[in-house]
């Protein structure tokens, strides 16, 4: 290289012009920009020497503006059309004379552009430029208008999104549903983002993060601003398919005609007075209570479980779907039902004066609650009042006589409570809150009333699943039994010390070991019995619906619908999904329980110490008992476990599950 001669280099991939001025030791050269800027390069480095001028620096802007008028792409392809049949390679300065007739220096340096910056006609070989086949420019072409469009339809999703923050009504299109998914995914899935998503996120001057995914949906107005995250996060299916709902309603329809009939071969205890006991919010009926006298004066107890098996097959697309859902999931926003709500509310329910079929069980006890006999019906039975935990209670307050039979209930659970309780039995009473959401909005939270009531109910269908239980074990029918192994329990002296209550209930469950599930009967120890299977809640739990499917085959002496290897299969794919809904369930519990602290942070809430958690840290296990909800807790001091505390939210974030309290100071 010489003195003035001008040169083309790159700096951080930019076209750079310099003029070289001197030499730099051995190898390197002194050249000066147009600012005046000077740089030191390598001959290496050097992509173009633009040749027959000496320049100034202070030249190199004139020049540039020389060169802007030969600047023009379609110049390459005229150039390429009259090369391309015999593949003739080309320099810059070829292709200057041939398509400006000039080998100017600016004419050939905007040569060397075009050639250099190329991506569709020539490809570099060396020191020249070879044409590319018609085949290869079509399909660069091709690449390139794709490019394009996608670029376009970006630009024009941003768009669209931008209109919709500001208020705007925008049409979204399937396209559109494509790219909000991604959005979504980020937004459930916040550790595996996709690429799409965060593209997004930057486009709109958004931070790229999970958060930021869930508030911009939000802001879009395409979730609502309390989304259950945790439902969506699962498989749980929050709404029914077309057929299945199709299915529903094709049923009802055969009912309204007249042609299901299922009342062969049921036994008539339409004459029974039948209590149905559920809280007033109910709309799945699926047990009902009666009692009934004997020649002998012997009190035989019934209950009585709805029938949905009638209504479906094994197998059919309302069974698949139950069988998917698993249970129905309780939740402070609503339910959501493990069959479709016209159908669960409807004729698979015990309704208040409408003939129902059910599957019975019949029970006698000793005096002191063991079961003497029992017996298993297919029935009919015409539900004579629906009643709530209160109107029970009252009822036993007041014991009306004519109502003699809700008194003999009550007896026969208090039997049946202290039987199990000989037996082994651990009881724990912890409070208990339900939480509900009106209007996705208005949040209250209601400590349930541990009434005798709840535990009467609770103790006749304990006494059913112990029945059911015996019968599949004796009858060898494959069904999903519960158990639970024994607890190695604190010693009494150890347990006397902890004050009554939550406290000692929760020393108690901290020991118990988790209940399994199985195919033969074992001990259940916390219920104090010897086999144990769920079937009150076939509405609304699909391992009670194939305890019905399995217990009514062999009542009637058919062939069992599920084997011992199907049915393992399934119990293990339904306690599976189970599990997930029951995460759901206390997830969204938590969602709106937080949300109701954070809109009463200043209130001051009863609290307790339940346990240590980690004693090395202060952190505890607290109870809100104005709420029956547990926390854990880090104390700056050292209380004692049964220590009542005022307590105040000091920091609350729902979207986070985070709250922090803080010790209120007594006045």
């Amino acid at each position: 290289m010489e003195k003035g001669t001008l040169v083309e280099f790159r700096v951080n991939n930019d076209r750079r012009l310099a003029v070289v001025d001197k030499p730099e030791g051995k190898k390197d050269w002194i050249a000066i920009d147009e600012r005046g800027n000077p740089h030191k390069i390598r001959p290496q480095r050097v992509d173009y020497q633009i040749k027959g001028e000496s320049f100034k620096y202070t030249e190199i802007t004139k020049f540039k503006a020389e060169i802007e008028p030969y600047l023009d792409e379609s110049n390459l392809e005229i150039a390429w059309e009259l090369l391309v049949e015999d593949s003739t390679p080309v320099t810059p300065l070829e292709l200057a004379s041939l398509i400006f007739s000039e080998e100017t220096p600016a004419v050939c340096y905007a040569a060397h552009i075009l050639l250099s910056d190329d991506k569709i006609y020539f490809k570099r070989k060396g020191d020249v430029y070879e044409p590319r086949s018609s085949a290869q420019v079509e399909e660069i072409k091709h690449q390139i208008e794709i490019e394009t469009q996608k670029k376009q339809e970006k630009e024009g999703f941003i768009t669209k999104l931008q209109k919709a923050l500001e208020g705007e009504t925008v049409r979204w299109q399937e396209s559109d549903s494509v790219k909000l998914n991604f959005l979504e995914k980020y937004a459930l899935q916040p550790d595996n983002p996709p690429k799409q998503a965060q593209e997004i996120l930057e486009s709109l001057g958004r931070q790229k993060s999970g958060d930021s995914a869930v508030q911009l949906l939000i802001d879009l107005k395409l979730w609502d601003k309390h989304e259950n995250i945790f439902l969506r996060r699962s498989s749980y299916p929050n709404y029914f398919p077309l057929q299945v709902s199709e299915a529903a309603h094709s049923i009802l329809e055969q009912i309204s005609a007249g042609t299901i009939e299922d009342t062969n071969h049921r036994l008539d205890l339409t004459h029974h007075k039948v209590y149905t006991i559920d809280d007033e919010t109910t709309e799945e009926i699926d047990d009902g209570l009666s009692v009934e006298t004997l020649e002998d004066g012997t009190l035989r107890y019934w209950v009585h479980i709805a029938d949905p098996t009638r209504l479906i097959k094994p197998g059919d697309i309302l069974d698949r779907e139950a069988r998917k859902r698993s249970t129905s999931l309780y939740l402070p926003t609503g339910m959501i039902p493990m069959f479709p709500q016209e159908l669960a509310t409807g004729p698979m329910s015990l309704v208040q004066g409408q003939i129902c079929p059910a599957l019975s069980f019949g029970v006698t006890l000793d005096d002191n609650g063991g079961v003497i006999d029992y017996e298993i019906h297919s029935t009919l039975i015409k539900p004579t009042y629906r009643l709530t935990y209160h109107d029970v209670d009252e009822m036993l307050h007041l014991n009306i006589q004519a109502e003699q039979q809700v008194k003999q209930l009550a007896e026969a659970a208090k039997k049946r409570s202290q039987w199990r309780k000989d037996n082994g039995s651990v009881m724990i009473s912890m409070p208990e809150a339900i939480i509900k959401v009106k209007d996705n909005e208005e949040v209250t939270i209601e400590l349930l009333d541990p009434s005798f009531s709840r535990s009467l109910v609770a103790e006749m269908m304990i006494l059913t699943g112990e029945v059911a239980g015996k019968y599949c074990q004796e009858h060898n029918i494959p069904v999903a039994f519960r158990s639970q192994p024994q607890p190695e329990l604190p010693p009494e002296e150890e347990l006397i010390l902890l004050p009554p209550g939550p406290v000692r209930s929760c020393a108690l469950r901290r020991c118990m070991p988790k209940s399994e599930t199985g195919l033969s009967a074992a001990r259940h120890a916390s219920l104090g019995l010897e086999a144990y299977t769920q079937v009150t809640s076939p509405i609304r739990r699909y391992t009670d619906l194939l305890a019905h499917f399995q217990i009514k085959a062999h009542l009637r002496g058919d062939e069992l619908p599920f084997h011992r290897d199907k049915m393992q299969e399934m119990i293990f794919e339904v306690m599976a999904t189970s599990s997930e809904a029951v995460l759901v369930e206390r997830q969204t519990n938590r969602y709106w329980s937080l949300q109701y602290l954070q809109k009463h942070s200043g209130e001051i809430w009863h609290g307790l110490v339940l346990r240590w958690l980690r004693e090395d840290e202060n952190l505890a296990l607290i109870l809100l008992e104005d709420l029956g909800l547990e926390f854990a807790h880090r104390f700056d001091r050292v209380p004692k476990i049964g220590e009542q505390l005022r307590l105040q939210v000091h920091f609350c974030d729902p979207q986070r599950d985070e709250i922090r309290f803080k010790e209120a100071v007594s006045s």
